[in-house]
């Protein structure tokens, strides 16, 4: 047994070598343990490669559909701004958001592989939440504005650890929907602190969550069928969840429907 924990230790520690070379069941053990060792180093080095494969396959998707997608917004800005037919400025239009949404839908699925095959880490680091919150107001203070809707944020003195670019992407992932299902009143961003956590609530006066559906709605792609003529691709609470849960965080959501809903975002201190 002791001769075991030996071979263990020295397996943990990448030192083993056989030492037994005759017919002893021990000497057996020992070629085991050693066939079994190339093996997962074996496999650590295939799964390293095609780590490698998936990084240079996401950084092409990024690169090759970013100029063409650019280049297609572009010319249908150019085209709304022609005098057209009413019928052909609608389908113009139509061609404008549906490239719109091309578009967030391809960032969102390449900083999503970045994210769950470790091509990007998060690096959180013990901050001020208000800089972070007045940065993801200032991002949508006007869409909300063309909304007719009032973004109001409460400022606060609270910290938390945190990685500040991915947190922002996924705090304004979750206000984009709030602007997004509310048609008309307030979405209110305030932070409170505990002892061992911080939490932000983004609320909104929109059209609600049912129970049925609230632990459906971070699961990837999916839309609830009351929205389903609106805008969205399903994708950006699934992301942000991703987000907050590598940081140590989690997510929880209260909703009435027909009167709002509340996101909370905890976030270790």
């Amino acid at each position: 047994m002791e001769e075991i924990e030996r071979m263990l230790d020295a397996a943990m520690t990448g030192s083993f070598s056989e030492t037994n070379f005759d017919e002893s069941q021990l000497s057996a053990l020992e070629t085991k343990f050693a066939h079994y060792l190339s093996a997962a180093e074996a496999s650590s080095q295939n799964i390293a490669q095609e780590k490698d494969k998936i990084k240079t396959l996401i950084a092409d998707i990024s690169h090759q559909t970013k100029t063409p997608i650019a280049n297609l917004l572009l010319y249908s800005e150019l085209l709304m701004e022609e005098t057209l037919p009413a019928s052909a400025k609608a389908n113009v239009e139509a061609l404008y958001k549906q490239l719109e949404k091309l578009r967030f839908l391809i960032d969102s699925l390449v900083k999503l592989s970045r994210l769950e095959n470790g091509i990007i880490s998060l690096t959180p680091q013990q901050s001020a939440l208000q800089p972070l919150l007045e940065s993801v107001v200032e991002q949508y203070a006007a869409k909300a504005s063309e909304k007719g809707l009032s973004l109001r944020l409460q400022d606060t003195d609270a910290f938390a650890v945190f990685d500040f670019k991915w947190t922002a992407e996924a705090l304004a992932n979750i206000v984009d929907n709030a602007i997004k299902y509310t048609e008309h009143g307030t979405i209110r961003i305030s932070a409170v602190s505990y002892e061992m956590f911080a939490r932000i609530d983004i609320s909104d006066t929109g059209s609600g969550i049912p129970e049925t559906e609230q632990a459906k709605i971070f699961a990837r792609f999916y839309r609830s069928k009351a929205v389903q003529e609106q805008e969205g691709v399903g994708i950006g609470l699934y992301l942000a969840r991703q987000i907050i849960s590598g940081e140590g965080g989690y997510i929880k959501i209260a909703s009435v429907p027909g009167k709002g809903s509340t996101f909370s975002i905890f976030l270790p201190k």
